[in-house]
């Protein structure tokens, strides 16, 4: 029997990570075929796939929209996708697993030990490299969040008291946690890049991007600089092999980190800076128009992939304000990222005759997803139906996203959904928001869904 082995991995960790790695287990069963899935989520690598068991493999299946060290499975064949493809399509990836031409276990194992010593300098995508260091920086931004926002339980200003317990919570969440968020992006968008030796010029260009201002804008710039100055000295760099191991200890983190320091410093720095405050005085003078505007085009973004590149440029935006004090933009974000799965959820209810019984069962589920602030809940129903479902998810999102913004809603956490409302300010018109957006996405679905059956007899 063939066996196939899978990597499945998104950018948060979260719920992609585990839905892709479910529905190709599911599909494999199905087919009656041998897979290992192993995942990268928030919580590290689980279920890992070894050596002996990847030079078994007929193939292998990567899942992902971070890296995954892909450079292990050099010689095997590789179907490669992004992380929601599995989750859409896990039965045409195992069958193009398949169908692809096995390698010699032995023309494999030939090349473990290389591949360890040239883990791959080639990957490719800045989308990967940045989503990786998102992965990477947001147990720091919600653990932060949540340890700050806990301080401002006790008094606004409480943790002013010097040597309380709030101004111990606000020093360990907004004094280390929050400032290691830059720094870390930097570091592993350098480190996706290039490995460890981007590792050292990123961590420092991102900590010079927080010292100068520059922000989290600064820190996606460090990062991507350290990274492919790293790469580019590991690749052109050549010494006798005697005096090789001076090259990722010595010479590449000391070039790379001195280039990139003097770049952030007298060059990058400054105008990055300026545009982070920019936009941090634009969103501070924002009229009920303009908010109105943002919110509506952020909840469209959200909506519009539910976990995607899209979906995850709007996250990454409203995270990276957190640590300028704005916290605007991740209530909206949030609100608008719950309302997909709570409006489908809803649409189930009121016409349960436009769903299959599996959608309504699903709808269940999708509730508890939409609450949780998970908007990948809302995939299955927009792959099965994508003109009529993503088109009102939008709207809903969109209408969410903008009322959150009028409204004046703050949220300190980057995620938690219904566990972490109670850090929203003002709650209620912050909920009020959330139903409004929930009860458009039903209307809209109520409206554009046909019946199970006139679909089934030929609707899109």
């Amino acid at each position: 029997m063939k066996k196939i082995i899978a990597v499945t991995s998104c950018a948060t960790g979260v719920a992609h990570t585990y839905m892709a790695a479910e529905s190709l287990a599911k599909a494999a069963k199905e087919k009656q075929i041998e897979l290992k899935v192993e995942t990268r989520g928030a919580v590290g690598v689980e279920n890992e796939i070894t050596e002996q068991e990847i030079a078994e493999a007929h193939a292998v299946i990567i899942a992902a929209d971070t890296d995954v060290l892909e450079s292990r499975f050099q010689g095997k064949p590789v179907v490669k996708v992004r992380v929601a493809q599995a989750i859409k399509d896990p039965k045409g990836l195992i069958d193009e697993a398949l169908n692809m031409q096995a390698s010699d276990p032995a023309d494999y194992l030939k090349q473990v030990n290389k591949s360890k010593a040239e883990r791959s300098s080639a990957r490719t995508g800045p989308y990967k490299h940045l989503m990786t260091g998102v992965s990477a920086m947001l147990p720091l931004v919600i653990a932060g969040g949540l340890l700050i926002a806990i301080s401002f339980m006790f008094g606004y200003d409480a943790f002013k008291v010097e040597g309380s317990l709030p101004a111990a919570l606000m020093s360990i969440g907004g004094g280390a946690a929050f400032a290691l968020m830059v720094p870390i992006l930097a570091g592993f968008i350098a480190f996706s890049i290039a490995e460890k030796p981007g590792l050292a010029p990123g961590l420092v260009g991102g900590m010079l991007a927080s010292q100068i201002g520059a922000g989290f804008i600064g820190g996606i710039a460090a990062g991507f600089l350290a990274g492919y100055l790293a790469k580019w000295l590991k690749n052109t760099i050549k010494l006798p092999r005697n005096l090789e191991g001076l090259k990722p200890i010595l010479l590449i983190p000391l070039i790379a980190t001195a280039i990139t320091g003097l770049l952030m410093v007298f060059v990058i720095g400054e105008p990055v800076k300026f545009i982070m405050d920019s936009l941090t005085e634009w969103l501070k003078s924002l009229g009920t128009a303009n908010a109105i505007l943002l919110g509506l085009l952020l909840g469209a973004m959200m909506a519009f992939d539910m976990g995607g590149p899209v979906n995850k440029a709007a996250y990454t935006f409203a995270v990276g304000l957190l640590a300028s004090n704005e916290f605007g933009p991740m209530a909206a974000v949030m609100a608008a990222g719950m309302t997909p799965p709570l409006g489908l959820w809803l649409a189930t209810l009121l016409v349960p005759k436009k769903f299959t019984q599996e959608e309504r069962d699903g709808g269940k589920s999708a509730a508890v997803l939409g609450i949780s602030f998970i908007t990948e809940g809302a995939i299955p129903f927009a792959a099965s139906d994508p003109f009529r479902v993503i088109p009102s998810i939008m709207v809903g999102s969109a209408v969410t996203g903008a009322l959150s913004m009028v409204f004046g809603a703050t949220l300190r956490a980057p995620h938690g959904g219904i566990f972490v409302v109670w850090l929203v300010n003002p709650v209620w018109l912050y909920a009020l928001a959330i139903i409004i957006g929930t009860v458009v996405t039903a209307l809209m679905l109520s409206i554009l869904k046909k019946p199970v059956k006139q679909e089934a007899a030929g609707g899109v």
